[in-house]
């Protein structure tokens, strides 16, 4: 799709999306302000990742060459003339359907006017012989008016229209968009947009120039894709500089990777909202995993190209103007991106080990709960990691989680009421009920409540790191709230909680 296909009549702005439910799919319009999906964990039924979709891409590739990637597990293009090419939109999209179902993927084919009308579309449509659904040219906004305004995946925005007896997006379209923009602010006119069947923003009538476009080669070429991801944050800051310099900002990017055997490729990546440097970086990292050959779904991915990369060009291909950012009403409310960008430019100065992030890992104990790794790495390496957080994890610690975890844990000494240190047996028996406690060698406070023992044994497979052990919670008199362990006749503090 061009700018001109979005900023004209019903007619211009048809898109036809695939989508594959094999992916996960986060909220629509978390989809339509770019931010990433969490993909599900290796080994999960329907885990797919970025190389299986390049395969359902080539496929809808052979229909309109100019195909946007929303991310893995939804493409669209926009059909006005591959419609005229295939005898119309129906035709057309029992041809992509079939395409995409002939590589053994279920998926769900949706036209409609609009990217998110098409998208929900393509849902509906899941499940159906042929999996197919087409709203008629100007009937979006009937087709979304019955809709909840949960469907536009704001939690926060759909409670507030609800308590205000706003329920559907017809009732919400019926808002005037003055008041909806005094009264919700600019993400809140954004998704009032999307109610009425309109695209989020309205495009800037000039065309990009090839000023805006930003490259970087590499001498000699990168066969490490995380270089290359890595140098894509830094020139999506230039970008955004450049744009930010004219009044604007990008809808969608095209991303061109040349190789050093001349082999190139070129990618378009949707993603209305702040294109931030992480998002660009994110949809690099997808499309080179797309692009690696010779590997299947099951195998090892080391992040070693199959040829070197020669050079990474970003190119704005679809340009908004820029409506600035509204600041909360209790503070600011984009913290959060000048911290990334903070980050990002610490990260080109001293590399990208040097800010780290705290991450949900897997394991028993609190402190193998949490892990830090390079900020911006993505949920999928976060999946990768030898402790998944989604598997089971007998014996851990249930909810709630304790607020401070002791790198060291805190030596203690828990006594009954006759002064007699509490022992556990092997069989979970205690000598004496809790009574009180000292942490640390500091003065001992009274204990008011506990709970346990928990006898745990872990890493029974491994005589060097085998350990049982027995966790308690605590309460003492003075409010504190203690996560307790007794290991080899001593008692351990391993964490506090608020």
């Amino acid at each position: 799709m061009t700018g001109g296909d979005l900023a004209g009549g019903a007619r211009d702005r048809r898109v036809l999306a695939v989508r594959c439910p094999a992916w996960h799919s986060p909220s629509l319009l978390a989809r339509q302000a770019g931010q990433a999906a969490a993909p599900r964990a290796p080994g999960a039924p329907g885990a797919l990742g970025a190389r299986e979709f390049e395969q359902v891409v080539s496929a809808v590739q052979e229909f309109c060459p100019r195909i946007e990637v929303l991310r893995p597990g939804l493409c669209a293009f926009g059909v006005r003339g591959p419609a005229k090419y295939f005898g119309g939109e129906a035709e057309l999209a029992r041809k992509v359907a079939g395409a995409v179902t002939r590589l053994g993927y279920d998926c769900g084919v949706g036209v409609a006017d609009g990217m998110f009308a098409a998208l929900l579309v393509s849902r509906d449509s899941q499940g159906e012989e042929p999996p197919v659904r087409i709203v008629p040219s100007g009937g979006t906004p009937a087709f979304l008016a019955p809709r909840a305004v949960t469907i536009l995946g704001e939690p926060d925005l759909a409670d507030l229209l609800i308590r205000l007896g706003i329920r559907t997006l017809g009732e919400f379209a019926a808002v005037p968009a003055a008041e909806a923009g005094n009264r919700f602010g600019a993400h809140g006119l954004l998704a009032h947009r999307l109610a009425r069947g309109l695209d989020p923003r309205p495009l800037a009538t000039r065309p990009p120039t090839p000023d805006l476009a930003v490259q970087i080669e590499f001498d000699p070429p990168v066969e490490q894709s995380e270089r290359v991801v890595f140098a894509a944050k830094s020139m999506a800051s230039q970008m955004h500089a450049q744009l930010a310099a004219g009044g604007l900002a990008c809808v969608r990017v095209q991303i061109q990777v040349v190789c050093d055997n001349g082999e190139e490729i070129t990618r378009l990546w949707r993603h209305d909202g702040l294109l931030s440097e992480l998002a660009v970086a994110e949809r690099v990292r997808w499309q080179l995993d797309g692009w690696r050959p010779g590997r299947g779904p099951g195998e090892h991915d080391d992040g070693v190209t199959a040829s070197g990369i020669s050079l990474l060009r970003l190119v704005p291909d679809q340009l908004v103007a820029d409506q600035g950012r509204q600041l909360g009403l209790w503070g600011d409310a984009v913290v959060s991106d000048r911290v990334a960008r903070a980050a990002v430019r610490v990260q080109a100065m001293l590399g990208h080990d040097a800010v780290t992030q705290a991450a949900l890992a897997g394991g028993r104990s609190p402190a193998d709960q949490a892990v830090f790794i390079p900020f911006g790495d993505t949920d999928e390496s976060a999946a990768r990691r030898p402790r998944p957080a989604d598997r089971p994890w007998p014996g851990r610690i249930p909810p709630p989680a304790p607020a401070t975890v002791y790198p060291v844990p805190r030596r203690a000494s828990v006594t009954d009421e006759s002064g007699s240190l509490v022992e556990v047996t092997g069989r979970g028996q205690l000598s004496g009920e809790p009574a009180k406690l000292s942490v640390g060698g500091e003065p001992s406070l009274a204990v008011t409540a506990w709970t346990g023992p928990w006898p745990v044994t872990e890493r029974w497979w491994d005589p060097e790191h085998a350990c049982r052990k027995a966790r308690f919670q605590l309460v003492t008199v003075d409010g504190g709230a203690w996560l307790a362990v007794v290991q080899d006749g001593r008692w351990l503090i391993e964490a506090s909680y608020d």
